[in-house]
Parts: C-alpha cells; sequence; structure tokens
C-alpha cells in the first residue's frame, strides 16, 4: 500500500498509559484504520518519555507531522493487522 495521506479523526485520540501509547483512528484512503503510537516513538522525537508532568498526548500533537508519516510506514508494513502499531523503526 502506497497512501500518502492519513486523515486524523482528533476525537479518537486516547493516551493509553497501561500500554504506554497513544491510540488513535484515522482514514487513509477512505478505509478506516486504528493506530498506537509507542511512547518510545514520542521519546525518540522528544527527547523526553511521557510523564505526568508532560502528556503524551500533546507530544503527539506537537509532533503529528512525523507521527503521519511514521503510520503511514507503519500501515505500509502491515495494513492488515487489527491495530497498526508505529515503532521507533518507522521513523525516517
Amino acid at each position: 500500500m502506497a497512501a500518502n495521506r492519513l486523515d486524523i479523526d482528533n476525537a479518537t485520540i486516547l493516551d493509553n498509559i497501561e500500554e504506554q501509547q497513544v491510540e488513535f483512528a484515522a482514514e487513509v484512503d477512505g478505509d478506516e484504520y486504528e493506530f498506537a503510537v509507542q511512547y518510545d516513538v514520542l521519546e525518540a522525537l522528544s527527547g523526553d518519555r511521557p510523564d505526568a508532568d508532560d502528556s503524551a498526548i500533546d507530544m503527539f500533537n506537537r509532533f503529528i507531522d512525523p507521527i503521519t508519516d511514521a503510520s503511514l510506514a507503519a500501515l505500509a508494513r502491515d495494513d492488515d493487522a487489527a491495530l497498526i502499531v508505529v515503532s521507533e523503526n518507522d521513523l525516517e
């Protein structure tokens, strides 16, 4: 899959503290997908790990462009998964 546009549904963004990931739904080429961005990705982008003082959702929004690109890379890797997990390996 070589999609180049991912539209995040902002109403679905959720900080899953227990799983240490930010989860969201997004539309790509008319299809809906569920994504999870690991805290490791946020740490790689920001230099800091999300904690109580610096919300993971705030970090997610601050780095939305590289996260969108990484999400597309993760989707290209495995578009059949029920939950597309975005890891550090998906960052350019």
